[in-house]
């Protein structure tokens, strides 16, 4: 069942978290912060939506990174009950995909809780000040990728925030498969 995200909560501040990435390091929101805002996905290797999308997240992270926008990915999805979002299968995807930005491992989804993250693909852009001011999806796909020409909604947020500090005040939600979370 799809599941939506709620309205961007225009300067809420993300929480700090220590994630490891899948190429052998440890992350901070400060390592990945760019000097122009920061862009924080809540991805994984199995959402239908997130893989009818993937290539649009790569070709629109890279083109971000080069307007100043720091990039990170972080599954917190439950590996027991869903294995192709394991650790391992996470460092095959971002190899094999060439991710450009570092892909985070939240087993215990602590940092997805903190954020309150509510689906795959679950997009939190922040201004270079750490204030969020995009909570939208990345363009009009849903579980199969929009035309190509649709319009790149998260990538002129983003492009927005870089050159002005601030979001579009409209926003579409982003829609994609729920978060699994551990049973309690």
């Amino acid at each position: 069942m799809a599941e939506s995200t709620p309205v961007c909560e225009f300067g809420w501040r993300a929480p700090d978290f220590d994630l490891p990435g899948t190429d052998g390091k440890r992350y901070r929101l400060a390592d990945i912060a760019g000097p122009k805002g920061t862009l924080v996905m809540f991805i994984c290797n199995h959402c239908p939506y997130v893989l009818a999308v993937l290539d649009r997240i790569l070709r629109d992270a890279r083109e971000l990174q080069a307007h100043g926008i720091g990039v990170a990915a972080i599954c917190a999805n439950d590996a027991t009950t869903h294995p192709a979002d394991s650790f391992p299968e996470m460092r095959r995807m971002a190899e094999e995909r060439g991710f450009p930005f570092p892909y985070l491992h939240d087993e215990d989804q602590r940092v997805a809780r903190a954020f309150g993250a509510a689906c795959t693909p679950d997009f939190f852009g922040f201004d270079a000040q750490g204030g969020l001011q995009y909570r939208g999806r990345l363009d009009a796909s849903g579980a199969r990728p929009a035309d190509p020409d649709a319009r790149r909604e998260l990538f002129e947020a983003m492009v927005q925030v870089a050159e002005t500090g601030a979001g579009p005040r409209e926003q579409v939600p982003s829609m994609g498969c729920s978060i699994k979370w551990r049973a309690a």
